[in-house]
């Protein structure tokens, strides 16, 4: 018996043309957290015409209101719109994870490939200084430079990628020392390829993937932290719509109104599971021997 093999439909034909990311689409959970992503950068990018109000705008005889006609999430205890400050909220948290995740990426990168590459006491040194940050965890180095600092989205961000650049740097390194011992390394050595050659040609493509992972899965740390360190007053200041400070209002006056928590935290969490699905969904599919991982 001959067996006729169907057509592909358009959608698989369109996940053939995209390699990675159709992989990622073909997983249930992928797709999920694709669409996820999806509106959040929507969201992002369409947030002067999506919102109804100014983020600051206030209405002190509407102050927290319930959803209505008028405000379809409520309002603030300024009476501020609930929907309008989540909607630009967004922009904080993608403003500050995206800068905050590629300092940690470039400066790990840099310090990984030279500790791995050089070896010797620039690695031992290195390590030492790894270590002596990762020693303190990372809410209390934020507390501290932030103290020193001053609140501000700057700062947020730049602490941030500090203390995320140790994780970065290790992976790096501990990738080029497992890619310096291949074969086809030591032969470009012996051919007489230069150190830049070799570094940049044959060991840095191999760190990619690993790093790509890691800052998939760091994306939706970032942005919870972000919103922890506003809530606690160290972020983004008012009247900046930072999910944080929206949570951090909501929990003053909660007997009067649930509504800035319940929105706030639920637009938290939707974003976080989201970025979280896809960057578990990206991992199984650039790293196939962790590829169902998730289930066992």
């Amino acid at each position: 018996m001959q067996y006729v093999a169907r057509p592909s439909s358009r959608y698989q034909q369109f996940l053939n043309r995209i390699p990675i990311l159709g992989d990622v689409l073909r997983q249930p959970l992928g797709a999920l957290g694709s669409v996820i992503v999806l509106v959040f950068m929507l969201t992002v990018l369409l947030a002067p015409v999506l919102a109804p109000y100014e983020y600051a705008q206030q209405d002190i005889p509407s102050m927290l209101q319930g959803p209505s006609r008028a405000h379809w999430l409520g309002t603030d205890h300024l009476g501020r719109d609930l929907l309008s400050r989540i909607i630009y909220g967004s922009r904080i948290a993608l403003g500050v994870a995206i800068p905050a995740v590629g300092i940690a990426l470039a400066g790990g990168v840099v310090i990984g490939l030279t500790a791995g590459y050089a070896g010797g006491i620039v690695d031992d040194v290195t390590l030492v200084l790894l270590d002596s940050v990762q020693a303190f965890p990372a809410v209390i180095l934020a507390l501290v430079i932030l103290a020193l600092l001053g609140p501000s989205l700057v700062n947020v961000i730049i602490v941030i990628g500090l203390a995320w650049t140790p994780g970065y740097a290790r992976i790096t390194r501990a990738q080029v020392l497992s890619t310096r011992q291949h074969q086809y390394v030591e032969v470009e050595r012996s051919l007489g390829a230069s150190q830049k050659r070799v570094l940049f040609l044959h060991i840095l493509p191999n760190v990619v993937a690993p790093l790509l992972i890691l800052a998939a899965m760091d994306l939706p740390v970032v942005i919870t932290f972000e919103a922890g360190l506003s809530f606690l007053g160290l972020g983004v200041r008012p009247p900046t719509p930072s999910w944080g400070v929206v949570l951090s209002d909501g929990f003053n006056f909660i007997r009067h109104s649930p509504w800035p928590i319940t929105w706030a935290g639920l637009t938290l969490i939707i974003t976080t599971l989201g970025f979280t699905l896809f960057g578990e969904t990206l991992r199984d599919v650039l790293d196939p021997r962790l590829s169902g991982s998730r289930g066992t």
